[in-house]
């Protein structure tokens, strides 16, 4: 191997090309590979026959019998090659007749024994000759075939190995000689027209992974194993690029090794996955260590195969000793037994339900926690065990019972029950913090089922049609978009919870408006209408991004909890000029970052303490009064101001006044029934209100064989149920915008159109998933498989 040249086979070797086409073309003349048309192969053979006889007549004249018929035999072959033995017997009779004429026939003298002789020898032999040009002919077509069929093989399996990104190479070690395909090069950046040196071949491998090539190949050659390694390239041009290599060696009768073959595939693709869906894996698992809870995930079963942080300290254990914890040594004795009933019955029934005792912590002390566990299932809707959060309400407990005794001695000890009360109910916000944890959970839950079902279907798709590119392609772009509104989902909750680090930077204030929006309709609900208007433009502030979308978020959710249900809540941004000073603020261009509600309002005493710190008018255990006190900091932080501008019965609109500033936007961060074969064609309506996961659904319906009309809510899938009568099907998701939901819908299909088959699925665990699952439709659970929709589809039409 040392000092061989890797032989460029795919090199053109120019003489062997001139020769070749230079015989192509003498073929394409010579033998046509589509028969000509009668007339020329009459024209040729006419030509033969006019050239024998001139040849004879210009060499021996027309005096004398010599030569009258050696001329033709060259007509006789190259007509028979053209135009074929039909043709090739025209200069055959025409060569007979011309011998006939000269010797005689012209006079009308009869041929002698001799001349008789001559001709039968003529005709014998023009015959062989028809004969022998007819099958060299056939045989000369069946070649040129062949090298077509070759050369078409060949550039066909070229564009394969090039579209599958297949590179085959062949080193033979008695000649030195490596060859390394066109694909193969590509994918290692080698030059297609270089001829470069063996030893020349590691700088286009990673520094840090060479080694590691050099010890896989010389295992190969010593111990007769396969040859299988993935590296990194050199080129880092385009990113970090990934190579998996495999390959065999073939060793003669003796055991020698003889050659080394294999392939070479670029894996860059499937690294970059694996090392997102590392990177997210570990985002949520930072995500749950930071939260003050304890959190867990079991299996069937009971097992736990993952707990976070809170739950190990509180165990006083190391990880693994936390996962094997038999929770019945911790719990107290007098709740042991309720604990251990509501448990075996919650797991049995496999839908969500919630515990609450007393456990020893690691210190020995006594502590309330109050548990709440889900069911969860594989894409297959296979159980696959629980997932559950608990909080410490020891401190509630406590509060309890001290807001109990308080109000037992109110009468003899007023002033002291009021200090303790203030204590009590100090300590009882604690706890509602902690609670906030559980509510955001539930309010996330729902985007996330709808990320995942954008992913699992998409890989899903994949899996089934593996050649199918432009299906690949289209799916796997799906499912990294789904993976990057996951990271942003993260992102936003990280930021919320003071979890990154936050800075004021310059950012168009629509834009970070837009990008939350998500968030923003989750936490506001289904159940209000939500509208944006955006009119700040390219208009930028100066801001924390991070505490923006906070002071955001405070604003939504106080509109949502001052509307009653069914309601509307307006999000509006506009630049404004203010031409002289207001209070403390300047005179200047501002954005008006308005939140308006349709809800109770407030009066102006409400108004005038609004941004005190733990002021509100919400019922006890209901709000901490620090919403809009953590809106007003933020503004005033960022050279701003809070406007409130509300009437009792007619809504409130609260407003952020941003200084609007100069520069660079900031860039915010990327055998059993098979039912898929058994599918029968449908046109099916489906009713989603998130684009992405409609597009998911819409492709595997498609993928089913069916036809799909698309809805995104309960009036509009309505609208079109009417106008389009030959829909068959229904598939709605639960939860859906405007007030009503897919179990509305499907109860007012069951009494408007009885026998019209109705699927319902859902991503979250509460609102009317309780009656969509009581009902007589088919439920599924995002994410689903192909498989499962399938079944489900087949659930729903009547047998």
């Amino acid at each position: 191997m040392r000092g061989a040249e890797v032989e460029n086979k795919d090199a053109p070797n120019l003489a062997s090309d001139e020769h070749g086409r230079i015989h192509s073309l003498l073929s394409a003349w010579l033998i046509p590979p589509v028969p000509p048309p009668a007339w020329r192969c009459a024209f040729a053979a006419l030509i033969g026959v006019a050239m024998a006889v001139m040849m004879r007549v210009a060499l021996l004249g027309l005096h004398g019998g010599v030569g009258a018929t050696q001329p033709f035999f060259p007509a006789i072959m190259l007509v028979t090659l053209y135009a074929g033995w039909r043709w090739g017997l025209v200069p055959v009779a025409a060569g007979a007749a011309f011998g006939w004429w000269l010797w005689g026939g012209r006079d009308h003298d009869p041929l002698t024994e001799d001349e008789l002789a001559t001709m039968v020898i003529f005709l014998l032999c023009a015959i062989m000759v028809v004969a022998a040009a007819e099958g060299l002919r056939g045989a000369m077509r069946s070649l040129a075939r062949a090298r077509e069929e070759r050369a078409e093989a060949e550039a066909r399996l070229r564009v394969t190995q090039t579209a599958a990104g297949v590179g085959p190479w062949d080193y033979d070690m008695l000649t030195g000689e490596v060859y390394m395909s066109i694909p193969a090069r590509r994918g290692m950046g080698v030059p297609d027209d270089a001829v470069i040196r063996l030893d020349d071949i590691p700088r286009y491998i990673h520094p840090d992974d060479r080694a590691m090539i050099r010890e896989h190949v010389r295992r190969a050659l010593k111990d007769f194993e396969d040859y299988e390694v993935e590296y990194r390239l050199a080129d880092t041009s385009q990113g970090e690029r990934w190579i998996h290599g495999r390959g065999e060696v073939v060793r003669d009768e003796d055991g020698k090794p003889i050659r080394m073959i294999g392939l070479n595939f670029d894996v860059t693709n499937r690294r970059r996955s694996e090392e997102q869906v590392r990177e997210s894996e570990a985002r949520f698992r930072n995500l749950a260590d930071s939260a003050p809870a304890l959190m867990w995930v079991s299996r069937p079963g009971g097992i736990r195969e993952f707990v976070n942080r809170a739950y190990v300290e509180f165990a006083g254990l190391d990880y693994d000793g936390a996962l094997t914890l038999d929770w019945r040594t911790r719990l107290f004795p007098e709740d042991l037994p309720g604990i251990l009933k509501a448990q075996i019955a919650g797991e049995a029934s496999r839908r969500p339900f919630n515990l609450e005792g007393r456990y020893r912590r690691a210190d020995g002390e006594w502590r309330w926690l109050k548990s709440f566990s889900q069911p969860r299932y594989g894409p297959d809707g296979a159980f696959q065990g629980f997932i559950g959060i608990a909080f410490d309400t020891t401190d509630t407990k406590q509060a309890e019972a001290k807001l109990t005794g308080v109000n037992e001695l109110l009468a003899d000890r007023v002033e002291a029950a009021v200090a303790e009360r203030d204590a009590a109910q100090a300590a009882l916000l604690q706890s509602q913090k902690l609670e906030a944890i559980g509510q955001l959970t539930g309010g996330v839950a729902h985007d996330f089922n709808n990320l995942l079902t954008v992913i699992i279907g998409a890989l899903d798709v994949v899996e089934r049609h593996p050649d199918d590119a432009a299906r690949r392609e289209k799916m796997v772009g799906a499912a990294l978009a789904a993976a990057k509104r996951g990271e942003k989902l993260t992102q936003h909750l990280l930021a919320f919870a003071r979890r990154q680090p936050l800075k004021p930077e310059v950012c168009r204030v629509d834009r970070l408006i837009a990008e939350s929006e998500g968030l923003l309709r989750r936490a506001l609900g289904d159940a209000y209408t939500f509208h944006l208007r955006l009119g700040a433009g390219v208009r930028s502030a100066r801001i924390d991004a991070g505490q923006f979308e906070a002071a955001l978020l405070n604003l939504v959710v106080n509109a949502r909890d001052a509307t009653p249900p069914g309601g509307e809540v307006t999000i509006e941004s506009r630049p404004i000029t203010i031409a002289k000073k207001q209070g403390e603020l300047e005179p200047g261009k501002y954005l008006r970052v308005a939140v308006r509600d349709t809800g109770s309002g407030m009066d102006p005493a409400t108004i005038a303490r609004a941004v005190e710190p733990f002021f509100t008018t919400k019922a006890p255990g209901e709000g901490t009064g620090l919403g809009l006190s953590q809106v007003y900091g933020f503004a005033r932080q960022s050279g701003g101001w809070v406007d409130i501008e509300s009437k009792l019965g007619q809504g409130a609109t609260v407003a952020l006044l941003l200084p609007v500033v100069d520069g660079d936007t900031a860039i915010l961060a990327a055998p059993k029934v098979d039912h898929v074969q058994a599918q029968v064609p449908s046109r099916v309506l489906l009713v989603e209100d998130d684009p992405q996961v409609a597009e998911l659904i819409d492709a595997m319906l498609h993928d089913l064989g069916h036809s799909v009309v698309r809805a995104g809510g309960v009036d509009e899938a309505l609208s079109r149920l009417e106008q389009d009568v030959g829909i068959q099907l229904v598939l709605s998701d639960v939860i859906m915008p405007g007030g009503k939901s897919g179990v509305d819908l499907a109860e007012q299909l069951a009494e408007t159109r009885p026998g019209l088959p109705v699927v319902l699925c859902s991503g979250y665990t509460g609102g009317d998933q309780g009656r969509a699952r009581a009902g007589d439709w088919p439920f599924i659970s995002k994410p689903f498989s192909l498989e499962t929709l399938a079944q489900a589809l087949a659930r729903a039409r009547p047998h």
